[in-house]
């Protein structure tokens, strides 16, 4: 009789030494992922920019500029990116993951999508979104230095502005306005309520309106009451109020609440706490002391990138 010889099947790597068997592992892994360039070609204060780094920023720029920038565009990008992160370190302004996502999110709010959107779109495209998230990053730390170390280089004065505005011949430099302080009151009706409950809710506003006298009245009255809320002092001033609501608000008398509206918080008013005269920038001039500080701005921070540049340690490996 002939001995019958039993073979177990065993994967191979139970039979390599543990060390061996993790290397091959990760091999087999390595293998399997999809190749990417990741040649070094400039090393800042130690820090390697590579192929893959300026594939991957010249795909965003081409995105949101609709322009394929060159080479050493993207690569003198990268570099400042490095430079500018360094420096908000030295100084202590290191945003965080949480803080940096807060901003994505914003940007995908402005776009009006969902940041897991914005970042599909952006996949869609061959980018990482982590690649938008890093050049955000640089941007938050760069515009915290400059706008912290240069704080009084950046004011814009007063009479500056003013010479400016006289030489585009426009001598108005303020008009006259008006200040309203005043609280918003809302009584809540909940979605999908009945025309009739939301009648109720009418009347009710009307009684309230009735009753207050005062903005304390006011707050007084709508803190303690159920399904209704009062906000904060809110200030505006004529020029940040479409015409319609300004006559509503010089019409109703200080202390008292203008008519209910349905919005789609519930039934809302706004209390009049004051009103009185003020003078307000114009637009001319608001502009142009933007155009002044933005000029300012840029000067500014070209010179301390240009200052942190010659300080770096940029070394160029292949091209």
């Amino acid at each position: 009789m002939r001995a019958t010889t039993m073979t177990t099947s065993l994967p191979v790597f139970r039979l390599l030494p543990p060390a061996l068997g993790a290397l091959l592992v990760a091999m087999l892994v390595l293998a399997g992922a999809p190749a990417r360039a990741q040649n070094i070609v400039v090393m800042v204060n130690g820090d390697p920019i590579t192929d893959y780094d300026i594939e991957q920023r010249s795909k965003l720029d081409t995105l949101t500029t609709q322009k394929t920038p060159s080479r050493q565009d993207v690569i003198n990008e990268l570099i400042d990116d490095k430079i500018k992160i360094k420096e908000g370190k030295k100084y202590g302004v290191e945003p965080t993951v949480s803080d940096v996502n807060q901003s994505y999110e914003g940007m995908a709010q402005r776009m009006r999508v969902t940041p897991d959107q914005l970042s599909k779109s952006l996949e869609v495209k061959g980018v990482r979104p982590d690649v938008l998230k890093s050049r955000m990053k640089s941007e938050m730390v760069w515009t915290s230095l400059v706008r912290g170390r240069f704080k009084e280089k950046l004011l814009v004065n007063e009479k500056d502005v003013a010479d400016k505005v006289r030489e585009s011949g426009d001598e108005k430099l303020q008009i006259e306005g008006t200040e309203y302080k005043m609280q918003p009151v809302v009584l809540i009706v909940p979605r999908g309520s009945s025309p009739a409950f939301q009648e109720t809710r009418m009347k009710e506003a009307e009684q309230y309106r009735a009753r207050v006298g005062s903005c304390e009245e006011a707050n007084s009255l709508f803190r303690s009451t159920p399904n209704a809320t009062i906000r904060e002092t809110v200030t505006k001033t004529t020029s940040d109020l479409p015409e319609a609501l300004r006559k509503v608000l010089d019409d109703t008398p200080i202390g008292h609440m203008t008519a209910p509206e349905v919005t789609k918080a519930g039934i809302e008013m706004v209390v009049v706490c004051s009103r009185k005269p003020t003078t307000i920038d114009t637009p001319k001039k608001r502009e142009i002391q933007q155009k002044m500080y933005t000029e300012k701005y840029e000067k500014t921070q070209k010179a301390y990138l240009d200052e942190l540049r010659k300080a770096a340690m940029i070394e160029y490996r292949n091209r």
